[in-house]
């Protein structure tokens, strides 16, 4: 028995020795620049533009995809909107918070865009901090979604925060749950922010792009909800007929999406939903434009949050002035994102330049140790089995 002990020491110690260098190599080669470093803002502007609009269009190496786009802007409103601009929602984990991360929050479902930063921060290397990477993107996929109707100035000068957290991303953010989609929770939180009622609305023009995931907007399909005329019941039918075939269909809820814009749904279910187009180019699939508003104003938008800005008299009025008059919604809802992209974090706020958009910065030493803690902790039940395997074995 003591042979078997003995036997399975040496098995432990070796996996222990191995993992040690594995964490070694990984911090090692993760602070070595991906690139050189692009101190030109010219070549910054140049390198983030033509990533995105390659990521949304495609070209000649590469094949778009048209979702990139709403997901950068999306990505960030969730990252300015929890204590400012600073590439905290990029973070997969931080020693103060570990894995508990903005991205992991209940409101951020089906964030995503991750990889593109990624892609363009290796490009850049140390010479970007990963929040300006991100504001600078979202311009540039409002720009390429609106076939160059929307422009605005972004400035670089952010610095990366070195904590995120999920629970203070679920207490800011808007969503299904409680009264955080209430006009007077949003009117609130916008003004907290300096913004009006007229940059909410504005803002909320970026649903005529995107998906919304099924948590998201399951609060608007009770019958209920069409009966105190929240939603139109046409429009509610068409979205549970749907959703009915994609729970046939085997679906997770967690990624049943819909369309945010009714417009951008296939012919079929803007039929079955008396939806009219009148206005709206309905063959500009994926466009950012004032089409939302056609929406809104028909009751036929998938969130909460969206049909709550027609319940106040001054912000309905903005929703019929923004539906009439494209290039007024388009002026002002990049005004409103350019403020939106210069949101400072606190006071006192600890800042880097991250050499990993998802990572911290740390010292080698810590960096080992912090590699090496978390890859146990997510490998202990692997290395348990198969250390039992092995003993078994020699049994």
């Amino acid at each position: 028995m003591a042979k078997l002990t003995s036997s399975a020491g040496v098995v432990a110690a070796s996996s222990l020795i191995i993992i040690c260098c594995c964490c070694v190599l990984v911090v090692v080669h993760a602070g070595q620049p991906a690139a050189a470093a692009a101190d030109d803002d010219g070549v910054f502007e140049r390198t983030v533009f033509e990533l995105v609009n390659a990521a949304i269009r495609g070209n000649a190496t590469v094949d778009g995809d048209p979702r990139v786009g709403p997901a950068l802007i999306r990505l960030l409103f969730h990252d300015c909107w929890v204590n400012g601009c600073d590439g905290s929602v990029l973070l997969d984990e931080t020693p103060a918070d570990g894995t508990r991360t903005e991205k992991t929050a209940a409101k951020s479902i089906g964030l995503a865009g991750f990889d593109l930063i990624d892609t363009i921060k290796s490009r850049l290397a140390a010479a970007a901090s990963c929040a300006d990477i991100l504001a600078f993107a979202a311009r540039d996929a409002a720009t390429v979604l609106s076939g160059g109707r929307i422009r605005y100035a972004v400035r670089r000068g952010r610095g990366d925060s070195v904590s995120s957290s999920a629970a203070a991303a679920d207490a800011a953010l808007p969503g299904p749950d409680g009264n955080s989609s209430a006009f007077a929770f949003l009117e609130e939180a916008f003004a907290a922010r300096g913004f009006d009622k007229g940059d909410l609305a504005a803002l909320s023009g970026a649903h005529a792009v995107g998906v919304s995931h099924l948590p998201s907007f399951a609060d608007r399909l009770p019958p209920s909800v069409a009966a105190a005329y929240q939603i139109n019941g046409t429009y509610q039918r068409a979205l549970v007929a749907r959703q009915q075939t994609t729970t046939m269909e085997m679906m997770p809820a967690a990624t049943t999406t819909m369309m945010n814009n009714v417009r951008d749904m296939d012919p079929a279910f803007r039929a079955a939903s008396s939806y009219s187009g009148v206005g709206v180019d309905t063959s500009a699939t994926g466009a950012l434009d004032n089409s939302y508003y056609t929406a809104n104003l028909q009751n036929m938008v998938l969130l909460k949050s969206d049909w709550e800005l027609t319940q106040d008299d001054d912000t309905l009025a903005r929703l019929v002035a923004y539906r009439d008059d494209a290039a007024r919604w388009a002026h002002d809802f990049g005004d409103a994102m350019e403020r939106l992209s210069s949101l400072r974090p606190p006071a006192g706020a600890r800042l880097e330049i991250r050499d990993n958009c998802r990572f911290t910065n740390m010292s080698p030493g810590r960096a080992v140790v912090h590699a090496l803690t978390s890859f146990l902790r997510k490998r202990y039940h692997q290395i348990s089995c198969l250390l039992n395997s092995f003993i078994e074995g020699l049994m």
